[in-house]
């Protein structure tokens, strides 16, 4: 019974994700803290749980997703090597920061960065792009900043990669592909962090290894990505910027609703 309910997520955070244009991270997490809250599981890790299973569905997923991007050859892999140097650092740190945080304290973190993210989708925020790609060390320096908050807050890091090459420049649909090759090292160095920085840890439920909760991450991995496809197709009938503005509400729910259940 319980795989249909992670079914059932992974059909849920997969259409939102699709129909709103962004990497799943930011609907799949909060659906989890849900679920597995109503499961009954310890309040001191769930959240932790949520954010680690949420970046091991992104390994699976974004695979599909980078395969296209690199047929296009749309994908600047010099690119991505530079900036995956600082990423398997910032990500670790990034897993290591959530982990000495209280279950509480993760979510405010979630919930700011919910609120920042709503901002920026509904009053149409962005950086202007007034420089270019720095070096080596400054591309590897901008990936350890990508990879902690990405790894933070269980999203593949599409949010803070596309921003950042735009302002430096970079073409739109390169740096959509360019981040979505970014965003599987970001999933796989976090969960597989997540699986080491939890492993003893005794609250969690004995389907776990660390963090990730397996049966949630094989419901969201069956069904996330061909509802993922069909939200992408629903898009089409609305506006770019109606459906920005639908995520930011969203997003500012689920901002609230972290942020007042830790007052």
């Amino acid at each position: 019974m319980l795989i249909l309910t992670y079914l059932a997520v992974g059909a849920f955070a997969g259409l939102l994700a699709g129909l709103f244009g962004i990497g799943g991270g930011m609907v799949i997490v909060p659906v989890l803290v849900i679920t597995f809250e109503s499961l009954g599981f310890s309040n001191d890790v769930l959240t932790h749980m949520a954010v680690a299973t949420s970046l091991a569905s992104i390994v699976f997923t974004s695979l599909s997703s980078v395969r296209t991007h690199h047929q296009k050859k749309a994908v600047d892999w010099s690119i991505v090597k530079m900036l995956s140097l600082g990423i398997l650092v910032g990500a670790v740190l990034g897993v290591l920061t959530a982990d000495s945080l209280s279950g509480a304290g993760l979510q405010i973190v979630i919930g700011i960065s919910a609120l920042m993210m709503a901002a920026q989708m509904g009053l149409g925020l962005k950086p202007k792009p007034t420089r270019s790609l720095p070096g080596p060390v400054g591309l590897g320096s901008a990936g350890a900043g990508i990879g902690w908050a990405s790894a933070l807050f269980g999203i593949g890091g599409g949010s803070l990669t596309v921003p950042f090459l735009t302002w430096c420049n970079h073409p739109m649909q390169r740096s959509v592909a360019t981040a979505a090759a970014c965003g599987f090292p970001i999933a796989l160095v976090g969960a597989l962090s997540n699986m080491a920085v939890g492993w003893s840890n005794p609250l969690l439920p004995q389907e776990s290894i660390g963090y990730v909760y397996w049966p949630a991450l094989l419901g969201i991995v069956i069904t996330s990505v061909p509802c993922a496809r069909l939200g992408a197709k629903l898009a089409h009938r609305l506006s770019a910027e109606k459906l920005k503005r639908l995520f930011a509400i969203m997003l500012v729910f689920v901002a609230v609703k972290f942020l007042t259940a830790n007052l």
